[in-house]
């Protein structure tokens, strides 16, 4: 499976994640959610917002972002503000 298969990421954040050194669904999980961000946020798109970091997540859960727990979005906004 491409990463670009995986549930929210499409050939862009793809592209995103392999410029970062992650190029197969075993290296994004076995990465994590928070550290791919920190990655593609360093390195690639200072600009990278909450919605990649859902994206990841969910991709990684292999479900849509939007069916997310309110606690794991709320993990994840708590992670986001610490960012700026």
């Amino acid at each position: 499976m491409k990463i670009s298969e995986m549930k929210n990421i499409g050939v862009v954040n793809e592209e995103k994640l392999a410029q970062v050194g992650i190029n197969t669904p075993d290296e994004l999980r076995k990465l994590g959610t928070e550290q791919a961000f920190l990655k593609i946020r360093h390195l690639v798109d200072d600009g990278a917002c909450l919605h990649l970091l859902y994206g990841l997540e969910g991709a990684i859960l292999d479900i849509p972002k939007r069916e997310l727990s309110e606690r794991r979005k709320s993990e994840l906004r708590d992670f986001f503000r610490h960012l700026n």
